[in-house]
């Protein structure tokens, strides 16, 4: 199955660029508003992977993708269930992210495990920052990549925060996919390097059965080499570099 659902509702802006990584990476990939999904005329089960993009999903109204996420709990919690112990591969960028946390499926199947608040910083952040991969990470999306990666965010509700029992269940099951990173390649939470102060510099997060992966920054909008602020100086580059995370999901969607 190639073909890969990305959700639309009001306030979602990010999905065209979305859909468009998706399309070069090898699926097909469809643009469905929730309500068609609510209604029944489109069937989550019928693709092999939904993408939840970034934007402001409801106007971010109570919370940075809380109106979405009730709206996902309410009317589609058993597909969603369904979908996701089935293996199949979930990606939630930005305010996906946020939906995902809210929604309970991210760290696991539980709503209250973490959250994502305000920037540190107090205003919204947009720009390109410097990520940490963890090679052990059972996430689909990271599979076969190490080292570091340039991506950018643009988010004004990004800082991870959970509880200290939930924290070291994530490093011990290495669901801590991506870490922001300072100067010296190290995770850090100061500012700039780590824009939101997120909690042990978390910046991306899977489950424990790795097929479900939220994140704040945007490889959809750095799939292109052109994408890069440093393009011409990078070389060659065939592709920008968030564009492995979306070959990584088309990938995984086919063995399921």
């Amino acid at each position: 199955m190639t073909k890969v659902l990305v959700l639309r509702a009001p306030g979602i802006n990010c999905d065209a660029e979305a859909a468009e990584a998706l399309e070069l990476a090898g699926a097909k990939a469809e643009r469905v508003h929730v309500n068609r999904l609510a209604e029944g005329s489109v069937q989550l089960a019928d693709y092999g992977m939904l993408l939840i993009p970034g934007g402001f999903a409801y106007g971010d109204h109570l919370g940075a993708g809380r109106m979405l996420a009730v709206d996902l709990i309410y009317r589609l919690r058993e597909d969603l269930s369904r979908f996701v112990a089935d293996g199949r591969p979930v990606l939630g960028i930005c305010n996906g992210f946020q939906v995902l946390v809210k929604t309970g499926l991210l760290p696991s199947d539980k709503v209250g495990q973490a959250t994502l608040i305000d920037n540190a910083s107090g205003h919204y952040e947009c720009r390109w920052i410097k990520l940490g991969l963890n090679s052990a990470s059972p996430c689909l999306f990271t599979q076969g990549l190490s080292g570091t990666l340039d991506l950018p965010v643009g988010h004004g509700e990004g800082r991870f925060l959970t509880d200290q029992a939930t924290l070291e269940k994530l490093q011990a099951n290495n669901q801590i996919v991506v870490q922001y990173l300072d100067q010296a390649d190290q995770p850090t939470m100061d500012y700039p390097a780590n824009p939101n102060g997120a909690l042990n510099a978390i910046a991306g997060i899977c489950n424990p059965a790795g097929n479900v992966f939220g994140l704040m920054p945007h490889p959809d909008r750095a799939f292109l080499p052109q994408h890069h602020p440093q393009w011409r100086r990078r070389g060659l580059d065939l592709e920008g570099p968030g564009m492995a995370i979306f070959r990584n999901g088309v990938r995984a969607m086919a063995l399921v």
